[in-house]
């Protein structure tokens, strides 16, 4: 299975904010943890953002349910 890299201008457009938002919600736990795939080049997995986002609509859910 092949995997789909992300760089910080894909994941900020994909949220519509900026690269440094994307950065900084990074060092917060806000979003994944990226990859250092060499010395200047850091990536996301799309598929840990998609269970990211996955995971925000189920708690989303959770409580709009509760």
């Amino acid at each position: 299975m092949t995997q789909t890299y992300l760089r910080d201008t894909d994941v900020a457009q994909r949220y519509s904010i900026g690269r440094t938002t994307v950065w900084r919600w990074s060092r917060e736990g806000r979003l994944p943890a990226p990859i250092q795939l060499s010395g200047g080049c850091t990536r996301w997995l799309l598929s840990d953002i998609e269970a990211w986002d996955h995971g925000r609509l189920m708690a989303q859910g959770d409580n709009v349910a509760a």
